[in-house]
């Protein structure tokens, strides 16, 4: 677990979690982790040691005992139609696109997937296909590589 100090709270986090009992509701839902639980604390008042030592006690004892809920393995993305349709065209986007990272390809063929227009969708494709060509991936400008 880890203590987080914030401007308006303080926060108590359960790395994994996910397999306490939380018989007194505290951990906060506005998360999207799926192993990790926050329990927050808006003013001092608010800290019961015993409580707090009763989570903590269960996170050591399931750490103990070995759970830990493992990642995800990788789910391969569907490639964008508009991006296969390139393909067919031009045998070297594909080939430079197979040389390019799963992480990158996925980049692309969400951005350009999840456009909602296909004006939108095509002008995307443009814009990429030469950072494909080149090897770059749709981020890398703000990665530090």
């Amino acid at each position: 677990m880890s203590i987080g100090i914030f401007k308006n709270h303080l926060a108590l986090v359960f790395f994994n979690g996910v397999f306490i009992k939380d018989v007194f509701k505290v951990f906060s839902t506005d998360t999207t982790a799926k192993a990790m639980r926050q329990w927050k604390f808006k003013s001092g008042t608010e800290i019961d040691e015993k409580k707090i030592l009763q989570y903590v006690n269960e996170a050591i004892n399931n750490s103990e005992q070995g759970k830990e809920l493992k990642p995800e393995k990788h789910q391969p993305v569907p490639t964008a139609e508009l991006l296969l349709e390139a393909f067919k065209k031009d045998k070297r986007l594909k080939e430079a696109f197979e040389r390019l990272t799963s992480g990158k390809q996925k980049e692309y063929n969400f951005y350009i997937s999840e456009a909602k227009q296909e004006a939108t969708k095509i002008k995307r494709l443009e814009k990429v296909i030469p950072m494909i060509v080149q090897g770059i991936g749709l981020y890398d400008k703000y990665k530090n590589c």
